[in-house]
């Protein structure tokens, strides 16, 4: 039987970068005890608030059919909160709602990309960005993020990438999984690129509300000189503790959200109803979880830091923002992927390799840092043990 050219691009694309995570998830289910810092769950339950919101709209019969660009409630409130954020008027008509940040980062490489264009796009990399470029028929083009600069993307290296068949600039600030945020002046001279050879700016933005005290969230949206290339992709799911509802946006320019709401139609016909009313309340103010999240997030980080830093060789990278941390341990003289397979078996420690997240982080680790303080420092002692016993068994 033939099929689409779409599942021979993304054949290898799928669950083989959560390898470590299924392999620990199930020991955890044979009984073992593991200390999980692979995936990116907030740590604390979404909040009361809007699960009442919900129970209210379901209660009040919100459960019928809605429609592709998303309800009038949660249409207003975008359009309030980008007209805040942005200091000009964002109307209804520049945002498409659907379920969750990867939903519309797929729908809108769809309408932007193409076979025979290409994205740059930063390496490393959120694992599902590989896939959802190779959807599209397009060739990915990997611009380094550089440890010495904060792994935040330079003009420079963008610049030096960009060929005629450059279509889409791909952002991630806040990103994951470096934790870095890019400075205005540094999304200023992006543009600049993106301008000078006219491409999109797509920027996925999900963890906004989760920077770090002492570091400033900008947007390429927020430039009124950007914002007619801009595509802003964004959710609830981290900011409000709610990645089971599954409910996101995209906003853009209004020819733009015009030209992908017959392919959000086609894909699904409306998200529902009583998730857009939760939404719409959820975002008509700042997140009443998100400043603890990253506060303790960060307090995390440093904690690993002071524990793993310069033992046995290893390198701890501080984000700036988000839910994880980075370790170098090539030191080990492993890769990232068997350095976290024989921790994982020698001490039940989960994490993530950094080869799951481009080439550029081969010997690195993604560790999570929504678990308790707890938890968190054993895990620290037990990858600093482990990775002595690494080095001594390569003497």
């Amino acid at each position: 039987m033939r099929y689409a050219p779409i599942t021979e691009r993304l054949a290898h694309l799928g669950g083989a970068k959560w390898e470590v995570h299924s392999r620990a998830r199930l020991m955890k289910s044979e009984g073992r005890r593991v200390l999980e810092m692979t995936i990116g769950e907030p740590d604390v339950d979404t909040p009361r608030m809007l699960i009442d919101a919900a129970t209210r709209a379901m209660q009040s019969g919100r459960t019928s059919y809605s429609n592709g660009r998303g309800e009038p409630a949660l249409l207003r409130a975008l359009s309030e909160r980008y007209t805040r954020r942005t200091g000009r008027s964002v109307g209804t008509d520049q945002f498409i709602c659907l379920p969750g940040t990867q939903t519309v980062l797929f729908a809108v490489m769809m309408a932007l990309a193409e076979p025979g264009t290409e994205v740059l796009l930063g390496d490393p990399m959120y694992a599902t960005y590989e896939g959802i470029v190779a959807a599209s028929g397009a060739t990915l083009v990997p611009v380094p993020l550089r440890p010495e600069k904060g792994f935040r993307m330079q003009a420079a290296d963008v610049a030096a990438r960009v060929t005629p068949r450059t279509r889409i600039l791909f952002l991630n600030s806040p990103h994951n999984p470096t934790g870095a945020v890019l400075r205005k002046d540094e999304i200023a001279a992006l543009g600049e690129v993106a301008r000078a050879h006219d491409l999109w700016i797509l920027s996925d933005e999900v963890y906004e509300e989760l920077v770090f005290d002492g570091v400033s969230f900008a947007s390429p949206f927020d430039d009124p000189d950007l914002a007619d290339r801009t595509v802003v992709a964004a959710s609830i799911s981290k900011s409000h503790a709610a990645p089971g509802f599954r409910s996101g946006w995209c906003a853009g320019p209004r020819e733009f959200t015009a030209r992908l709401l017959p392919l959000s139609e086609t894909m699904l016909f409306g998200s529902q109803p009583f998730i857009a009313d939760m939404t719409a309340e959820a975002i008509a103010a700042p997140s009443s979880i998100a400043r603890g999240m990253a506060s303790r997030f960060a307090a995390r980080a440093e904690l690993l830091h002071r524990r793993l830093d310069g033992t046995a060789g290893l390198r701890l990278h501080r984000p700036e923002a988000g839910m994880f941390a980075l370790l170098d341990v090539r030191s080990t003289g492993l890769s990232g992927r068997d350095f976290a397979l024989s921790l994982l078996e020698a001490t039940g420690v989960a994490t993530m390799p950094g080869e799951s997240f481009g080439t550029s982080l081969h010997g690195w680790l993604r560790l999570s840092l929504t678990q308790p303080d707890a938890v968190i420092t054993e895990a620290a002692d037990l990858i600093a043990s482990h990775a002595a016993r690494c080095l001594k068994g390569a003497a």
